[in-house]
């Protein structure tokens, strides 16, 4: 069966094979090839048996290319070309790595102003005999919104192999900040015409006489065309981690937590606006100045539980704590045998604007949030966290077997009645609930010891199978899923868990913005290595990010000494690393006030109050315009406990932006162990101590068996991303 195809793909099989290449290299197994079709510059990659892929890289638009120059140097091929519009570089290189990656960057240089209304996408596949729109492939995964430009398809016919397309879209921030587009969507497309379109601007022109880049794209090839939920999830990490290790990256930005996290404690607890009484009792809002949503038990829990792990940190009490604390118990409702979403005194309260905001409806993965929540609490020694979660797990249960473990978006909660069946029409339901639903069971056998729990969650599990991609709904939740998962397999032996859990992951890292959007309001706060909330979500967003950070660490923690995908040891600690370096970017003192919207959702937004804005837009859209969310507000909270480290005998603090185990403190001496790669760079700072001291304080990393110095510099310690760190010094 033949495909349509657009006049700017139909012509391009014959145009190269009536073309003479120009420059031919050998990259491992495949053949590189450039032509000049006129109006186009092609790389055509070829597999060594069937198949080949072709690469625009460079368009000429209405008008053609000069003849191409291409020369050597430095390890990298360079063609330079011009048309009677403007003259275009290209830098093809082969990266030093052990897979076959090529990267071609292409800049531009118009000769007048320009209005560019039109730009096909770049990447067309190709036959021996016959044409285009005669292949086949599969798209496994491509960018959606503002996510990571990048394309992961597979060449099935002819049978050629697959391949990871990335695009580099930092670089092209200049261009969009000087043409006022966007770089959302940009990445993507349908068989067989997909690949990068380039942000065309109709409107603000493309100044004369300046140099921008219009595409830097990394390009890895693999014979292997992946078919199995778990091979199709390790091939997308392994080969998004190893061109990861080659990508230009960002400097991390250092945080005085401990400072953040005393401002947030006073604002949350003294500002008026993100509290609500109920019956004499106090409550947190789910936004600043939202008195009229009626309280819920998961922004309580959401503040509880990391305030829960800062408090112990800090060996202090706070009212704030034992105010929500003392306030659980009412959300859990006698005649149906667990925790609601709503509190039962103000159900008459809800507006009905949205479909959740009716008596006794709930979204399911909103029963287990509050679930697990109550069950990380009370494995910290809360008994009342403990009860109500008991309490409830039955009917946790009961839910379940009603639904036989697929469950729909929202549901009566007396009835079981479905109210909407689907997140959209024919994509189903709520698909990482079952993940969420096994994580609850197996905290119930943890706090019980019952094997029910666990046979509970292997039948909840089997809904997660084939899902690959689509198991991911939410991202907090979807992370919290794949550290289960881990547990579950180190509880059984069961492998099948622990590739469920890299099905996970690879939707957490398919939904990250692995580029710094430096244009626009943009500007102002780096956002390298975010991640969504959800699917389609526009923006990302405080409380979500916060989860994913503590999930992604205590995946860490649960595979430690577990033989895992390396590509993980590279792309979760990254992710952590430029977290604790970004999220302070949500706190609204810290944020330009010309980039916070002024019309807001929900509540009010003060500028001045240490509470995150619930939304970070794209750089030509304002953030801030869902409100400010307090129930993001434990965002400091859940930081420092697993970034912060007390040398109790010298009263100073190790701050490590890598996700650390096996802390030991003595009284001249610590050690730890860094859980990433040794291929990346993580940083230590030691605070509190003077300097005169400081620079007699020893640190060594433990290298091939032997521990070597680090040395101090521009006032931290450069470590590698993995291994044994210890540190000794004189009593002072």
């Amino acid at each position: 069966m033949t495909i349509p195809v657009t006049a700017w793909t139909a012509t391009v099989q014959e145009d190269i094979e009536a073309s003479e290449s120009i420059f031919e290299m050998v990259l491992q197994e495949y053949s590189l090839r450039i032509y000049n079709t006129g109006d186009t510059l092609w790389l055509v990659a070829a597999w060594p048996e069937a198949g080949s892929i072709a690469f625009r890289l460079a368009f000429g638009m209405n008008s053609n290319f000069d003849k191409a120059t291409v020369s050597e140097a430095d390890g990298a091929v360079l063609i330079t070309a011009s048309t009677r519009l403007g003259d275009y570089r290209i830098v093809l290189s082969l990266p030093e790595s052990p897979d076959a990656i090529f990267r071609y960057t292409t800049t531009f240089r118009a000769r007048l102003q320009l209005l560019i209304p039109f730009w096909p996408r770049d990447i067309v596949p190709l036959t021996k005999y016959g044409r285009t729109e005669n292949t086949a492939g599969i798209i496994h995964a491509h960018q959606a919104g503002t996510r990571s430009g990048q394309i992961f398809f597979s060449m099935t016919w002819p049978k050629a192999g697959s391949v990871l397309y990335f695009q580099n879209l930092t670089a092209m921030s200049p261009y969009c900040e000087a043409t006022e587009v966007s770089l959302a969507e940009t990445v993507g497309g349908s068989w067989p015409e997909i690949g990068f379109q380039f942000p065309v601007n109709p409107e603000k022109a493309l100044p004369a006489d300046k140099e921008f880049v219009i595409s830097d794209a990394f390009v890895l090839l693999g014979k292997n065309i992946p078919s199995k939920d778990c091979d199709i999830a390790a091939q997308f990490l392994d080969y998004l981690a190893a061109i990861y290790l080659l990508l230009p990256k960002p400097d991390t930005e250092y945080h005085d937590w401990p400072s953040i996290a005393e401002k947030v404690l006073d604002d949350l607890h003294i500002n008026k606006g993100c509290w609500t009484q109920t019956n004499g009792s106090p409550y947190l809002n789910a936004y600043v100045g939202d008195y009229a949503t009626p309280s819920e038990i998961m922004v309580q829990l959401a503040v509880l539980l990391p305030l829960q792990e800062y408090l112990a940190w800090s060996g202090t009490r706070h009212q704030a704590f034992d105010d929500l604390n003392s306030g659980l118990k009412d959300f859990y409702n006698d005649k149906i045998g667990t925790i609601v979403r709503w509190h039962p005194a103000l159900e008459d309260d809800l507006d009905k604007s949205e479909e959740q905001k009716r008596e006794m409806v709930m979204d399911s993965w909103y029963l287990h949030h509050p679930l697990l929540n109550l069950s990380r609490m009370a494995l910290r020694g809360s008994k009342t966290a403990k009860a109500i979660f008991l309490d409830s797990i039955d009917y946790a249960i009961k839910v379940a077997r009603h639904f036989n473990y697929e469950w729909p978006v929202f549901y009566k909660m007396t009835t079981l009645e479905v109210l909407k069946a689907e997140t959209s029409p024919g994509n189903g339901g709520e698909k990482d609930v079952p993940g969420s639903y096994a994580h609850i069971m197996l905290m119930a056998y943890k706090l019980t010891g019952e094997k029910r729990f666990l046979r509970e969650a292997d039948k909840a599990l089997k809904s997660l199978e084939g899902l690959t991609f689509d198991i991911f709904y939410q991202a907090n939740n979807t992370a919290f899923a794949a550290g289960a998962l881990a547990e579950l397999y180190k509880e059984t032996g069961k492998p099948r868990y622990l590739e469920l859990s890299y099905c996970c992951l690879a939707g957490i890292f398919k939904n990250c913005q692995i580029w710094d959007c430096n244009y626009g309001h943009a500007k102002n706060f780096p956002n390298f290595f975010s991640v969504f909330p959800l699917n389609d979500a526009p923006y990302t967003a405080a409380y979500e990010e916060l989860e994913v950070f503590a999930a992604l660490h205590h995946y860490l923690e649960v595979i430690a000494g577990i033989d895992i995908l390396p590509s993980l040891k590279i792309l979760i600690p990254e992710f952590i690393k430029y977290a604790s370096g970004r999220l302070a970017f949500y706190y609204p003192p810290l944020l330009p006030e010309e980039m916070i919207a002024e019309e807001i959702k929900t509540g009010e937004i003060k500028k001045d109050l240490w509470i995150p804005l619930e939304d970070i837009h794209d750089g030509w859209e304002k953030s801030g315009e869902v409100g400010q969310e307090v129930y993001g507000a434990g965002l400091a909270f859940g930081i420092i406990p697993r970034h912060y480290f007390r040398l109790e005998s010298v009263d100073a603090l190790i701050f490590v932006d890598y996700p650390v185990t096996d802390f030991r403190s003595g009284k001249k001496s610590a050690t730890f162990h860094i859980e990433g790669s040794p291929q990346l760079r993580a940083h230590m700072k030691l605070l509190g101590i003077p300097k005169s001291v400081l620079a007699k304080i020893k640190v060594e990393q433990k290298d091939k068996g032997i521990y070597r110095n680090v040395k101090l510099s521009s006032g931290q310690f450069d470590l590698a991303g993995s291994g044994m760190v210890r540190i000794t010094w004189a009593a002072y």
